[in-house]
């Protein structure tokens, strides 16, 4: 709902995302839904039963593991986006802190052309103050108060995810 609330800029990652989300309410719902109660048992089940390709794509494209670690990686993405705009001064360039995130989080897994576009439709994202009144919280002290109140959670799913996927050398799938 907020990557769709900020418009066309960002309709590519929020369809991607939900495209995601998607395929990981399919397995929660599917025949192995007791193997997909937790992301724990997610991994266990995936790599135990050799779902989970660590070297190569195609056979398995779309496992829960390789699913959660596009998601994860994008919500590093947006913990960087939102921490810039919450800690960012009030003449901040949306643009910058949203290119700076990137860079420092999804840029390493796209192409050029891609890091090319996505730098291109981050100069068109309104000021800081701008921004945070899109977010519909209230004024922006209003919405830098709330991304106060989120972000440890963010933090905390984030940090979550990272370390169970380091455990078992995920972090780097195809």
């Amino acid at each position: 709902r907020f990557l769709h609330s900020l418009g066309a800029v960002f309709s590519f990652v929020s369809k991607d995302a939900v495209a995601k989300v998607q395929i990981m309410e399919n397995y929660c719902r599917g025949e192995q839904r007791e193997k997909y109660v937790s992301l724990q048992s997610m991994v266990e089940y995936e790599l135990a039963n050799g779902l989970v390709d660590t070297q190569k794509r195609s056979g398995h494209p779309n496992s829960g593991c390789r699913t959660v670690l596009r998601l994860h990686r994008a919500l590093r993405w947006l913990q960087l986006f939102l921490e810039g705009l919450r800690t960012g001064r009030e003449d901040s360039r949306t643009s910058v802190i949203c290119t700076d995130s990137y860079n420092a989080s999804l840029a390493t897994y796209h192409p050029w052309v891609v890091r090319k576009a996505a730098t291109v439709a981050f100069c068109t994202l309104p000021p800081r103050n701008a921004f945070l009144e899109i977010m519909n919280v209230g004024t922006p002290e209003e919405a830098v108060a709330m991304l106060g109140e989120a972000l440890p959670y963010i933090r905390d799913v984030y940090a979550i995810t990272q370390e169970l996927f380091a455990q078992h050398k995920l972090l780097d799938l195809p």
